[in-house]
């Protein structure tokens, strides 16, 4: 059992936890994730490590309460436990020599939360950071003086313009880009769409660029095939070939298929927690 020590609500969907786990905080890197159980009759689901404290034995992570897995999670609190807490698992970022080195870490939806640390190990290296945020309005804004300390320069984009910056990530990195930023490398993680959008802004200008696939897992191994993607025409598995790949040569339409496979049985497990949760028959 993974005692949660600290429980911290972002906005109304997002909830942060800091969970009692040594010998995972003890190897944790950057880029890396956990698998996760609530309890017994819990299904198996990936949460990117959000950071970690080795003296304390705690590992951050952070999710949105948008399926039964992660609505269950979210009403536990501090002192109760999570029955599986499986990891380090993946590889981990790759920096590289980056030091005086111009890098652009952009973030939206959920994804702003794993590319926090990704900014914050790259400024702690030296890296110029470029840190690029989208929400859809600041009264969902989450981190924002955790970001400001991990990067050089913070771009945030609201889609309602609520911040006075009316647009996506795509706007502001198009706007860097045409301004002449000569960015070693780009980092993008977030909504699939999203990163699509960030590698094909990129590719003109021969960036490097990074993404996150967060694909349907189970076993975290290799063995089950569910997290399978095609890059630069050969299979490879989130799980241990990832999570990060070169963006430019991911085949986002089979993966964005293969996200929606499964739309109906999640329909059907958010009506069986919510019929839980209530007492109502089905």
């Amino acid at each position: 059992m993974f005692q949660i020590i600290h429980k911290r609500e972002l906005n109304a969907q997002t909830t942060m936890l800091d969970v009692k786990a040594p010998a995972v905080a003890r190897r944790a890197k950057p880029g890396q994730f956990i698998i996760l159980r609530v309890d017994e009759n819990g299904e198996r689901i990936p949460l990117t490590i959000a950071g970690c404290n080795q003296d304390e034995g705690t590992v951050k992570i952070i999710f949105q309460k948008v399926g039964a897995t992660t609505r269950r999670l979210g009403l536990l609190e501090e002192g109760q436990s999570i029955l599986d807490f499986v990891g380090p698992l993946g590889r981990e970022s790759e920096f590289g020599d980056v030091a005086g080195k111009r890098v652009a870490v952009i973030g939206g939806g959920l994804g702003i939360a794993i590319a926090y640390p990704q900014a914050a190990a790259l400024h702690a290296l030296g890296a110029k950071v470029d840190m690029i945020v989208g929400f859809r309005s600041m009264d969902l804004a989450i981190l924002m003086d955790e970001l400001q300390n991990a990067c050089t320069n913070l771009i945030v984009m609201t889609d309602d313009g609520s911040n006075g910056h009316k647009g996506f990530v795509t706007t502001a990195l198009e706007e860097q880009l045409k301004a002449g930023a000569d960015y070693q490398r780009v980092i993008a993680i977030g909504p699939m769409p999203m990163m699509r959008a960030v590698c094909e802004l990129t590719r003109p200008y021969g960036i490097q660029t990074i993404v996150s696939m967060n694909p349907i897992m189970i076993d975290g191994t290799g063995m089950c095939g569910g997290c399978r993607l095609t890059v630069g025409g050969e299979t490879k598995f989130a799980c241990v070939d990832g999570p990060e790949f070169d963006g430019h040569l991911v085949d986002f339409d089979e993966a964005m298929k293969r996200s929606r496979m499964y739309r109906d049985q999640e329909k059907i497990s958010m009506e069986k927690h919510f019929c839980n949760l209530t007492g109502e028959a089905r």
